[in-house]
């Protein structure tokens, strides 16, 4: 079981654009870090690059999927049930 440092709303975190990230404080002085990449494969721990403290990011992965990811999703899910028949 994987224990958290705390769990934190993605609207509390601060996006920055050069890393394409989203970041958030740490105790230790640096900051969490969760990809964009990674949010739209659901991922859901942001890690601090400076200690071994996580966090849980708390966020609808909908909401970070690319018109193209949804098509694309789409599609996957279409081959699916046709190969099922």
């Amino acid at each position: 079981m994987t224990s958290f440092y705390d769990e934190v709303e993605i609207e509390d975190m601060e996006w920055n654009e050069d890393l394409d990230a989203f970041t958030y404080p740490c105790p230790c002085g640096d900051k969490f870090v969760i990809q964009l990449d990674d949010l739209k494969e659901g991922e859901e721990i942001a890690r601090c690059p400076s200690c071994s403290l996580i966090i849980r990011v708390i966020y609808d992965v909908e909401d970070y999927l690319d018109d193209d990811d949804e098509e694309l999703e789409l599609t996957n899910l279409t081959n699916l049930s046709i190969k099922a028949q």
